[in-house]
């Protein structure tokens, strides 16, 4: 995370009852409303970007089955799972058409 000295500022309206909200926290955890706020913009950015790579990697898994037909099918899965609660150590089964 940058420094202080390093940062930009932005304005951004907060409802009043958040706004409070944000401010009793702050003042419980005895650090400051703009150190509350840039922790909670980071994890939200953090947490989307995730979301957002997963987003990506299943369109592109879509794209792929979409083009050759590959999967695994939902009792494939189950039956493979129920095994592997059973403490058995078994391969994920293999994609086909």
């Amino acid at each position: 995370m940058q420094t202080q000295a390093s940062a930009s500022p932005i304005s951004i309206r907060l409802p009043a009852e958040l706004k409070k909200r944000v401010q009793c926290l702050a003042a419980t955890r005895q650090h400051s409303t703009n150190t509350l706020v840039i922790q909670a913009v980071a994890a939200f950015v953090e947490r989307e970007e995730k979301r957002e790579t997963i987003r990506q990697e299943c369109i592109v898994a879509h794209e792929h089955y979409q083009q050759t037909g590959l999967h695994v099918s939902h009792a494939e899965v189950k039956e493979w799972i129920a095994e592997l609660r059973q403490g058995k150590k078994v391969a994920p089964p293999k994609c086909h058409i």
